[in-house]
């Protein structure tokens, strides 16, 4: 339809405009008015510029590193699509917070607006938000009337895409539960940025979206002060400087938890802090004292939510790992724990929720407040067997220990030990390197395994334990634990009056009173084991008890007695023909021989024990007679064999890690050094000695070998 203009020219009625405008421009906002009898049509949509974003975080603190790695993702983006950053950890450990500080600091990069929802995906009320809702909150935050926003999914993610493909935007997607939850709201053009967080590790939005992951941790303890002193004032924290550390460890780093101690703290500002660390302090009911009168304010609540997506699998394992003894365990230890070798899917499920961290591979450690809680859910739920499954553990370090023994001292007359309990699996360990590297890996754990052996009255394995870290104990210079644990040890059998235990622990506990210099008591254990084993006819144990005797004579510098029980030693083993167990002795009576001045005996003893050690492949009983000779040769002032035999033995020691004597022979070295001239090696190796003394708590031999310095370097 056309009409005359009044200027002779035919133009198309306004009817006839509004159609075409409206047929020409898909899905846009058109406004038609009048004026001075002429009609304007906009044909381009005026553009709504959504700013969600919520407040800023209050007193946000800290967390340099994960903004600068955020902002180092978004700089290096590549440009083929959105910046993704997945921002990841613990519930309580501030990923909301983390981001919403970035996107306020960094808001002016994107002036086409910011997109914010809360995905709810760990929400106690309800289920996770669907994308369709998500989609339809955007499109109408980003001007789009009601009756145009489509049905269909995937309609309203071509249309969300559509409008932001050509906008610089933020898009904070928080709380998401998993990755098929946030697919759908990605932006495809390469000027959006989104920030995801989530409780669980998103490997399919780093794997197919590209998406760069920052796991947020717990608080270092200065940030944790600092944060306390933001909110309480950093006068309120230097009265009670003392109780602010105890309430930071407390916390353990975790700034829900240090905001629920603040937000109580402020409640009542003329108490002392005091009130509420004592409130703290005990672990059984820390739980209750981080809560306040908000459910977001409350600890448990906040960790029940992670477990809500988890398998009942993967829940029973969570419990039980909260009753483990020490903050770690290993891989291997965990299966046992669990009893099945299914466990792995579990662990991994549990990392992928930030219930617990892989420091390093193959370890797993829970945050201090989780274990709480953990173990309160072990109390809660009978149905999980916890006696079961700490049987398990325990004789998982039992038995991998007393393998890892067996490596290190083949010649060792072994304990019996009764097979594993079932679902039980000790780590296999192939040789003695890969012993001792068990034993280091998890030596803190061994001790944790027999206090909780001791709690359960578990009373023979507690001096099992004790005889299957004897050698490590040893090698490694650890004498004031193997006097503690052997301690235990005789406890415990005295609770059961189990005579081979009783036997064993006195044996023990002699050697390690001797190394300790407390020698009465060394003396009067030992021959409490001797008599024991004579009235039960155990050649066996007398004669290691002599070995015993020799040992903790000789560190009187009696050398008479020593070689009288060396010399009864070597009788018994050789009655009983334990070939290492004689060499052990012939070497025992040549060192003591040397020092009576025999030196031809102490030769021909110890030329004999050489052989035999060498024949029976016994390292650590060759490095000891190498030692011997080398002593020999240095009384007879040869003083270059002495050299030679000193470095002969001390490369064999630290074949074997047997710290201990290795410093004992770089001493030695040093004395020979000073004897031939050398003082700046000298100088090196009894460095190295006194440094190995002060890690081994020898603190008499340490500043013994200090003197040795001090005379060295002279007066100044």
């Amino acid at each position: 339809m056309t009409i005359d203009n009044g200027h002779g020219e035919q133009v198309s009625s306004p009817a006839t405009v509004l159609n075409e405008v409206t047929a020409s421009v898909s899905g846009a906002v058109v406004q038609i008015g009048t004026l001075h009898g002429s009609v304007h049509v906009r044909s381009e949509r005026e553009r709504a510029i959504p700013r969600q974003l919520p407040p800023a975080p209050y007193r946000f603190t800290g967390r340099t590193d994960e903004l600068t790695k955020i902002t180092a993702a978004v700089d290096n983006a590549d440009n083929t699509g959105a910046t993704i950053v997945a921002i990841g950890g613990l519930g309580g450990i501030g990923k909301t917070c983390l981001a919403l500080h970035w996107a306020h600091f960094n808001a002016q990069r994107f002036p086409d607006g910011h997109l914010f929802v809360d995905l709810r995906g760990f929400s106690p009320n309800g289920d996770p938000t669907r994308p369709a809702a998500v989609l339809r909150g955007f499109l109408d935050a980003l001007g789009i009337p009601p009756a145009e926003i489509p049905v269909d999914l995937d309609a309203l993610a071509g249309q969300y895409r559509s409008l932001v493909a050509d906008r610089r935007m933020l898009i904070v997607l928080d709380n998401a539960r998993d990755t098929s939850q946030v697919a759908m709201l990605l932006p495809t053009s390469p000027d959006c940025v989104v920030l995801v967080t989530s409780r669980h590790y998103l490997s399919e939005l780093a794997t197919r979206h590209g998406a760069q992951s920052v796991d947020v941790d717990v608080l270092p303890d200065a940030q944790a002060r600092q944060l306390l002193g933001s909110h309480l004032g950093t006068a309120r924290l230097a009265a009670e400087p003392g109780v602010v550390t105890e309430l930071v460890e407390c916390c353990a780093g975790l700034p829900l938890a240090l905001g629920i101690v603040a937000a109580r703290a402020l409640r009542h500002p003329g108490f002392p802090l005091a009130v509420l660390a004592e409130e703290l302090r005990d672990h059984a009911t820390r739980l209750d004292g981080l809560q306040a009168d908000e459910i977001p304010m409350n600890l448990r609540a906040v960790f029940s939510w992670s477990l809500q997506s988890l398998t009942s699998d993967a829940i029973t394992l969570f419990r039980l790992l909260g009753l483990t003894p020490g903050p770690e365990i290993g891989l291997q230890a965990a299966l046992s724990l669990a009893g099945t070798p299914q466990a792995r899917t579990s662990l991994r499920e549990l990392e992928s929720a930030h219930l617990i961290t892989q420091p390093v591979a193959g370890r797993y450690r829970l945050h201090d407040l989780i274990r709480i809680y953990a173990t309160e859910q072990v109390k809660h739920h009978a149905a999980d067997p916890p006696d079961d499954a700490l049987r398990r553990l325990v004789d998982f370090y039992l038995h991998t220990a007393f393998s890892g023994e067996r490596l290190l001292d083949p010649a060792r007359v072994p304990i019996h030990l009764v097979p594993p309990v079932p679902g039980c699996r000790p780590q296999p360990l192939r040789d003695q390197t890969e012993a001792m590297a068990w034993f280091v890996a998890e030596y803190r754990y061994l001790l944790a395994a027999q206090r909780l052996a001791e709690h359960r009255g578990w009373h023979g394995t507690v001096w099992q334990l004790a005889w299957a870290m004897d050698t490590f104990h040893w090698r490694r210079g650890l004498v004031h634990d193997q006097l503690a644990v052997w301690r235990a040890g005789l406890m415990a059998s005295d609770r059961e009056n189990d005579r081979d235990g009783q036997l064993r622990a006195h044996r023990r506990l002699g050697y390690a009173y001797s190394r300790v210099g407390k020698h009465r008591k060394a003396v009067e254990h030992l021959e409490h084991a001797l008599t024991m084993a004579e009235q039960a006819g155990d050649r066996i144990s007398q004669a290691q008890t002599h070995r015993a005797l020799t040992v903790t004579w000789g560190r009187q510098s009696n050398d008479l007695r020593a070689l009288k029980h060396a010399i009864s030693a070597l009788q018994l083993f050789e009655d009983l023909d334990d070939p290492v167990g004689r060499a052990d002795m012939l070497n025992s009576a040549g060192w003591h021989s040397i020092h009576l001045g025999q030196y031809l005996e102490a030769r021909r003893y110890c030329e004999k024990a050489l052989v035999l050690h060498r024949q029976h492949h016994s390292r650590q009983g060759e490095a000891y007679t190498l030692s011997s000779l080398a002593c020999l040769a240095h009384s007879t002032g040869d003083h270059l064999e002495a050299l030679g035999r000193y470095r002969q033995a001390l490369a064999l020691f630290r074949e074997i890690g047997h710290m201990y004597q290795e410093a004992n022979v770089l001493e030695q070295l040093g004395r020979i050094h000073v004897t031939l001239g050398n003082h700046q090696e000298a100088r090196g190796v009894w460095h190295h000695a006194r440094l190995l003394c002060q890690q081994q708590n020898r603190t008499t031999d340490a500043d013994r070998i200090q003197r040795h310095l001090d005379q060295l370097n002279g007066p100044g």
